[in-house]
């Protein structure tokens, strides 16, 4: 048969998405295991998730730098050890901070674990912070952030978050000077309160046979949680700035960075998909209305998208660009023209057939292996919410009309109450 490259492909839409679903065990010192046995290759992905520890606004840095100095020594292994042990057997190690967790990521063959394994275990029990690594982590972070506060988008984005979440973990945007308020005792205590199992959900995923989830939970049951500290992961509330308008100048900027945004839902809300479909067209992908609008049609930026973040205690729809310093105020009013025709004007089916496509061809393409699908299960797991939520997602993309998009844009996209952040000229 001749293959006709004249005729195009043809077109099949996604019906639903499978998802792998894991297998769960309790283990005796209160650690919650989830485990995806999926895959051809003896690889495992092992993750150790642990709720950040109350935000503490005179020692704003802790669960930042705890989490960032976990691999710098333990009572048994400097840095350099726990280095050449890992790379030894072809693992890799990282750890992760995020806005309502931090995490400990192995990636290891299922025949090393039992030599990579003992590692992590010392590091979640035994970490000992030593000052002289205190100290190159102070001094490294300063100088990292010194260059950081010269970019316009970096001094714009913590603006931003500062205004919408206050003075909490989400708005934090840390000084050099915040850097000195680390002290050794007290990165210890909080490495006792928030790194045990009962504040612990560890996520294995790969191929995982019974002897590999035997030496797992074996591994990280046994004195892991046997000292009993106190832990408190709940958040102060956040409360947004009264200010909506922030500007910074740069008398020498070429460009301006601009961050506009408004405080919005997160996954948890039922409107949450619907609202993920409407800021696709406005500015989630590269053929969105911003895109088209100040890139294309007016050239004043390189790239401009919108986005919505998710998280525990709340959440935020942003637009983010940098723009000639002359063309700041223009490209201002055509992002809020592009905000009031949603409002007003119904999106064109042909359009709204494109975003559909668009997210579901995301959707499905971001299910490449198992431990992608563990990916999906963490965003519920954490948010509350079970599998259903992706039926849902799916339907509501396939099926939100114009009419409750427009009905959508005039609750969440209400222009005066954007924050809005300049950092350039304006």
């Amino acid at each position: 048969m001749t293959l006709n490259r004249k005729i195009a492909p043809e077109f099949k839409g996604i019906d639903n998405i499978s998802l792998i679903h894991p297998e769960k065990l309790q283990l005796k010192n209160g650690c919650q295991m989830f485990s995806f046995n999926s895959g051809d290759q003896d690889l495992v992905r092992i993750e150790w998730i642990f709720a950040n520890q109350r935000f503490n606004p005179e020692k704003p840095l802790l669960n930042v730098a705890v989490n960032t100095m976990l691999t710098d020594g333990t009572g048994t292994l400097s840095a350099a050890q726990i280095a050449d042990k890992i790379d030894f057997y072809g693992a890799f190690l990282q750890v992760d901070y995020g806005y309502d967790h931090s995490t400990v990521t192995l990636f290891s063959l299922t025949k090393h674990l039992k030599h990579t394994l003992p590692v992590v275990k010392d590091i979640l029990t035994n970490s000992n912070f030593p000052e002289k690594e205190i100290e190159t982590y102070i001094r490294n972070q300063q100088q990292k952030l010194q260059v950081s506060l010269q970019k316009n988008d970096v001094v714009a984005r913590r603006l931003f978050n500062k205004a919408l979440f206050g003075n909490t973990l989400y708005g934090l945007g840390a000084n050099p000077e915040d850097y000195r308020t680390l002290q050794r005792d007290d990165l210890l205590q909080h490495f006792r309160q928030m790194y045990q199992p009962k504040n612990c959900v560890l996520i294995a995923a790969g191929k995982l046979g019974a002897d590999v989830t035997d030496l797992i939970s074996t591994t990280f049951e046994g004195d892991w949680g046997a000292e009993k500290v106190q832990n408190d992961t709940t958040q102060p509330a956040i409360e947004a700035a009264q200010e909506h308008f922030y500007f910074e100048e740069k008398p020498e900027a070429l460009q301006s960075a601009i961050r506009m945004g408004i405080p919005a839902i997160n996954r948890s809300h039922q409107h949450f998909p619907a609202l993920q479909v409407l800021n696709t067209v406005l500015g989630g992908y590269f053929g969105s209305r911003l895109m088209a609008n100040i890139r294309e049609d007016k050239g004043y930026t390189y790239g401009i998208g919108s986005g919505l973040s998710s998280l525990k205690n709340g959440g935020a729809l942003f637009i983010a660009t940098e723009v000639g310093a002359d063309v700041c105020k223009a490209a201002i009013t055509e992002i809020e023209k592009e905000i009031d025709i949603l409002k007003t004007t119904l999106i064109p089916i042909e359009e709204l057939a494109l975003v559909r496509n668009y997210l579901l061809g995301s959707l499905l393409g971001s299910l490449e292996n198992v431990f992608s699908h563990a990916d999906k299960f963490k965003n519920l797991y954490f948010a509350g919410l079970d599998y259903s939520y992706y039926d849902n997602y799916v339907h509501i993309v396939k099926t939100v009309s114009p009419d409750e998009l427009k009905d959508l844009a005039n609750v969440y996209l209400n222009l005066d109450g954007f924050y809005k952040v300049i950092v350039g000229k304006y």
